[in-house]
């Protein structure tokens, strides 16, 4: 053995050394991972000719492992770690040849090419990452962040520590909407860091909590890093979970589990949220408190107001915490004694199918015995209890099509039933409501009158909802009731908005908050997946960035206005009226109702090109797009290069190698508490799409293939790489900050300053290792 390694082991050796002397050579990330994995195969293959690569392997023909397998110990759960008295067999690290392991490395990396980047399954997942970075940087260039950080300061500037509290909250405001890391930490660098200088503040705080704030945008949604770690996630526990239930004698992994073994993008992102707010609130508390201990280095500021109107404490209260508490909070009230829900008369033409066992039973002893062991005695006997009935009863009832008169009692059971109020004229009252009286909050000296028929506006939609629409009332019949009520509700609603536009950080904070309500919302709420949200961003950010330039410009945004208002009209037309005009019987009014989603559609997609052209004319769009191409072709060209260096670890035995290692010990939290350790340290040197494409692969059949949530695992994981951007001395973070901090601003300072929130983001993993439910309460709760 060469310097008393195993030949495996100095493999491992070659590739990080490799690696790390590519990336250190100045060279493009994205085409050193690759390079890298060419010469250390091409190293390792001319070590292993010549003789001086030798692993020892487990003998398999000696009688002491033949005794092992006699005892009942599988051949798999067989290792040089956790047996290593038995004899080994000293044999090469290419048993069959190198020329034969680059073979399967060139047709396995065109496979994985193919199904990772080309045309495999995650391919759409994949195209989330394009439209929110598109997004993000639209959105930097509109100068949305210069807005959020002035008023930000006005409002806890007053505050002790209020500069870095506002810093938080603007990251984490930018996280939500961008997710981009690099071009938040340089906008609040250039923009807050000489500002809280001259305010007195310490340069480590002011930089610890401007790029800590920044990489916000790794892990509160639409996170790229989830993205990408979502898809890799998925497919990796789904196998890990098959192979688990293979090995443990169950025919799948739906079988072992009771439930599929699957994890989507969009249930991370609901998982991630509130790590992604705790982490700021740390953030805010620790600066807080500094303020507090050192109120020289933090003083408070005074930078203004962000109203044109004094109001009272009062008046504040009332109507921005009473008044929309007693909407939203009374709704649900409604919603739960069955007054406010669905009036939908759609039912099914077929019977409901019969209640299945909450588990296979059906299965051989050694899965009954694994599967025993993983959900508990009682469990299966309920289940077997469960079976027994069905068994009983004939099998489990199938679905059968209903008669004309069993499908029109089940409608009249279902008109019977239907709720008072439709949900949908609840959340359009909800909504208008809550703008009603952030309108009178802003401005209680103007006139209440338009206000309170707006008031009457939305009482009487109550009204004719309860008393004049039924579940059978057609949509067209509906729309003409509503009409009268509605345009009184909208009177006020337009004056309110107006009143709205004169304080500063609603005007501010509106336009970006409803592009963070449109895209998280319809992933949160299960309405549709990343990608359709990732467009629907991208297409909002480009809008909202003409009509920033727009008014910069003196010129009227009108066009984009009536452009968000004609995709409103369209949402509003498709949940309510039946656009199917392909059927037979279509009605007059779904006609009707068709040509206004369709001209509202064909407007929406002028005043999107609309947005494009003014966007084009000003110089902003041309510089977007060749970002946006060139980080998107770094993300994919990472993925092809790390492709190839995990099938050179593969090929020589190094992936089994190290999973062999994991698997030798017996708790798996000490497993999982290593790989996070291995992953904190490797954030030092490795950017986080390196680690999740190079090393994550590789100890992933090991931490997904156990009893851990995956949401949970892959949310500790998330984390863990966001650490990776602030710990010196390669955190990227650091790097973007240095290149816009003042020359009074030494590398000490940043390092200085970044190391509490370091700190912080270990805490912050030890309360999800601690409290788990912290990450999975909120899918939970959401629909998928």
């Amino acid at each position: 053995m060469l310097f008393g390694l195993d030949g495996v082991e100095v493999g491992l050796l070659i590739v990080f050394i490799c690696l790390f002397g590519g990336i250190l050579s100045g060279f493009p990330v994205a085409f050193a991972i690759g390079g890298a994995g060419i010469i250390s195969f091409g190293i390792i293959a001319a070590m292993d000719s010549a003789g001086l690569l030798i692993h020892q392997a487990i003998d398999t023909s000696s009688d002491a492992y033949r005794a092992l397998v006699g005892t009942g110990v599988k051949h798999d759960a067989i290792s040089i770690f956790r047996y290593p008295d038995l004899p080994r067999v000293g044999q090469s690290v290419f048993p069959q040849g190198w020329e034969t392991a680059l073979d399967r490395n060139v047709s396995f990396i065109v496979n994985r090419m193919n199904e990772r980047v080309l045309a495999g399954q995650s391919i759409e997942t994949l195209l989330a990452v394009l439209m929110f970075v598109l997004m993000g940087i639209t959105l930097e260039r509109s100068k949305i962040a210069n807005d959020l950080l002035t008023t930000m300061a006005r409002v806890f500037g007053p505050l002790p520590g209020g500069l870095a509290v506002s810093i938080v909250v603007v990251g984490a405001f930018l996280a939500a909407s961008t997710g981009i890391v690099g071009a938040t930490v340089v906008t609040m660098g250039l923009l807050a860091l000489p500002t809280m200088l001259r305010s007195g503040y310490s340069p480590e705080l002011a930089t610890g909590v401007i790029a800590a704030s920044g990489t916000l945008g790794q892990i509160i949604p639409p996170s790229i890093v989830i993205v990408l770690l979502g898809t890799l996630a998925g497919d990796l526990y789904s196998a890990a979970q098959e192979a688990r239930a293979t090995a443990a004698g169950c025919s799948d992994a739906l079988t072992f589990l009771g439930q599929p073994a699957v994890v989507s993008v969009g249930t991370l992102f609901q998982a991630a949220l509130l790590p992604g707010i705790l982490l700021a609130v740390l953030y805010a508390l620790y600066a807080f408190c500094y303020a507090l201990l050192n109120p020289e280095k933090a003083p408070a500021v005074e930078l203004g107001t962000t109203s044109s109107e004094a109001i009272t404490r009062r008046e504040a209260f009332t109507w921005f915490v009473g008044a929309p508490v007693l909407l939203i909070v009374g709704t649900i009230l409604l919603g739960n004694i069955g007054a406010v829900g669905s009036q939908s008369t759609v039912v099914s033409s077929f019977s409901d199918s019969g209640d299945t066992a909450i588990l296979r039973t059906n299965v051989g002893e050694d899965c009954k015995t694994a599967m025993i062991e993983l959900h508990g005695q009682d469990k299966w006997d309920q289940a077997v209890a469960q079976q027994a009935e069905i068994d009983a009863a004939g099998g489990v009832q199938t679905s059968e099509r209903l008669s004309v008169e069993a499908l029109a009692e089940k409608t009249a059971a279902k008109i019977a039933a239907a709720a008072p109020i439709g949900t949908g004229v609840a959340i359009i009252v909800v909504l208008l409501g809550l703008v009603l009286s952030a309108g009178r909050g802003v401005s209680p000296s103007a006139a209440g009158r338009p206000l309170i028929l707006g008031a009457i506006g939305l009482v009487l939609m109550l009204l004719v909802d309860i008393l004049l629409i039924g579940p059978v009332t057609s949509p067209g019949v509906m729309v003409l009731l509503m009409a009268l009520p509605f345009a009184l509700a909208m009177y006020g609603v337009v004056y309110a908005t107006r009143l709205c536009a004169g304080n500063e950080l609603i005007r501010v904070v509106f336009p970006p908050l409803m592009l963070i309500v449109a895209v998280l919302g319809s992933i949160l709420g299960g309405i549709t997946n990343p990608t359709p949200a990732a467009a629907l961003g991208a297409g909002g950010a480009i809008m909202l960035a003409a009509y920033r330039k727009l008014k910069d410009q003196d010129r009227s945004p009108k066009i984009i206005i009536w452009s968000t208002l004609a995709i409103v009209i369209c949402i509003l037309v498709g949940v309510n009226f039946d656009l199917r005009i392909n059927q037979d019987g279509v009605s007059f009014e779904s006609w009707v109702a068709f040509f206004v989603a369709y001209a509202a559609y064909i407007y929406a997609v002028f005043g999107l090109l609309f947005a494009c052209w003014v966007l084009y004319t000003s110089g902003v769009l041309t510089p977007v797009v060749r970002e946006t191409a060139k980080v998107t072709s770094m993300v994919f060209t990472i993925l092809i290069g790390s492709q190839l260096l995990n099938l050179v670890v593969i090929s020589f035995g190094g992936e089994h190698y190290i999973q062999q290692f994991l698997r030798s010990f017996d708790n798996e939290l000490t497993v999982f508490l290593l790989v996070m350790l291995v992953l904190f340290v490797l954030g030092f040197v490795l950017d986080f799409l390196e680690i999740i494409y190079i090393v994550v692969p590789i100890v992933g059949p090991v931490i997904y293939g156990g009893t851990f949530d995956p949401k949970w695992v892959t949310i500790m994981i998330a984390v863990n790489l966001q650490t990776s951007f602030l710990t010196p001395p390669f955190g990227f973070a650091l790097f973007y900050l240095r290149g816009v901090a003042p020359a009074s601003v030494t590398t000490q300072h940043i390092y200085r300053g970044i190391v509490p929130f370091v700190l912080i983001q270990v805490a912050g993993l030890a309360i999800l290792w601690f409290f788990p439910a912290i990450v999975t309460i909120v899918p939970e709760l959401m629909p998928n």
